[in-house]
């Protein structure tokens, strides 16, 4: 575990730790423990994720595979115009927005490394990796995180509209925060080598069970230590 998050856990109350401990048991024995990749690049997974915003993950895997089959490198990309990058990712919505994003931040990255490369960021302090990537417009907390966590294996943790609706149902957020504090707050809860497979297993509980307007308490594995369950009287 890394300084950071041996400092960060050390102010978590000891019962959060526990109920932290018995969600996480939960979710591996309901789900499984999905193993970290490490060959997957970071640039590839910046853009990924970008066209991964409000859309399905299907849409977003055919945008990034056409975007790909069109433009033979990133430089290329960075070279086209807007109206030929959102072209080929229509697919995967709000194609103009996007397409404006990634031409601006593969151009931000040439110019300030003279590279289309950020294998980098799997080498630099975690903090120094952050700041390069939330400094990029466009850029936020989740975004960052996704790449770092799943290109350079950091001790990061990714919170997604899945996430907060769990963590909030089970009151380790507040009902209403920024994404900026739910990173902040549950960066501090989860501990840092479970956060892949926290991540992941979360996103597939939000999904499949505590949906946003129908949640299926019965079929979850997690309903016993869950506000909101207990404050709608089906525990």
């Amino acid at each position: 575990m890394s300084e950071r998050s041996t400092k960060a856990l050390a102010s978590v109350s000891a019962e959060t730790r526990e109920l932290i401990r018995h969600i996480l048991e939960h979710l591996a024995a309901t789900y499984g423990v999905p193993r970290l990749r490490r060959d997957r690049d970071p640039l590839d997974t910046l853009i990924e994720t970008i066209l991964s915003q409000s859309t399905n993950d299907r849409n977003r895997d055919r945008a990034f595979a056409r975007l790909k089959a069109r433009f033979p490198t990133w430089d290329a990309v960075r070279r086209a115009s807007t109206r030929e990058i959102a072209a080929a990712i229509r697919v995967g919505g709000l194609a103009r927005i996007k397409s404006v994003r990634i031409k601006r931040i593969l151009q931000e990255i040439e110019r300030r490394t003279g590279a289309l490369d950020l294998s980098f960021l799997c080498r630099v302090p975690l903090e120094e990796a952050l700041g390069f990537l939330r400094s990029l417009d466009g850029v936020g907390p989740k975004t960052a995180a996704c790449v770092l966590l799943f290109a350079c294996g950091h001790p990061v943790f990714p919170v997604d509209t899945h996430i907060r609706r769990v963590a909030a149902r089970l009151g380790l957020i507040p009902q209403r925060c920024s994404d900026e504090r739910a990173h902040q707050q549950l960066g501090r809860l989860i501990p840092a080598r479970h956060s892949y497979a926290a991540h992941l297993n979360l996103i597939r509980l939000g999904r499949d069970v505590c949906r946003p307007r129908t949640p299926r308490c019965e079929a979850c594995c997690l309903i016993q230590y869950c506000a909101y369950a207990h404050e709608m009287g089906k525990v």
